[in-house]
């Protein structure tokens, strides 16, 4: 049984760390969403988006999941119209960030969720290991 629970909590430990990751991730992105480029007619920050991949660990038969890279969003950049700006390409243009303040909120509330669900089956584990071991002492 405890064998049980503590595959629980690794596993659960594994989506702690990849949602973790996510978040920094969207932080990021929100931290870059209203960015131009540094040159005139270059392109700005570009929305950046976690990849996981889900494996077996061998040692607790357990499925975990782990951040194997960062993968680029390609959707189009936002242009705005200002031949003043530094950034600015021939034809008055600017390039801006790719990011979506919607949707990063939107992904940082769903990793939020996901992370406190892990932690809550980690608390719940512990709980039941606790309680094991005081049914065993008595």
């Amino acid at each position: 049984m405890s064998s049980d629970l503590v595959s629980a909590m690794s596993s659960a430990a594994s989506g702690l760390r990849a949602q973790t990751v996510r978040i920094r991730m969207s932080a990021e992105n929100l931290a870059n969403a209203d960015t131009t480029a540094t040159t005139p007619g270059g392109d700005p920050y570009r929305r950046k988006a976690p990849v996981f991949k889900a494996y077996i660990d061998r040692e607790t038969g357990s499925e975990h999941v782990r951040v194997t890279g960062a993968r680029e969003d390609s959707s189009p950049f936002r242009l705005r119209y200002d031949p003043t700006h530094p950034a600015a390409d021939n034809a008055g243009y600017v390039k801006f960030s790719n990011v979506s303040a919607l949707i990063e909120m939107s992904d940082l509330r769903d990793a939020q969720r996901a992370y406190e669900a892990n932690l809550n089956v980690v608390e719940a584990s512990r709980t039941m290991m606790v309680r094991a071991l005081d049914i065993l002492r008595a």
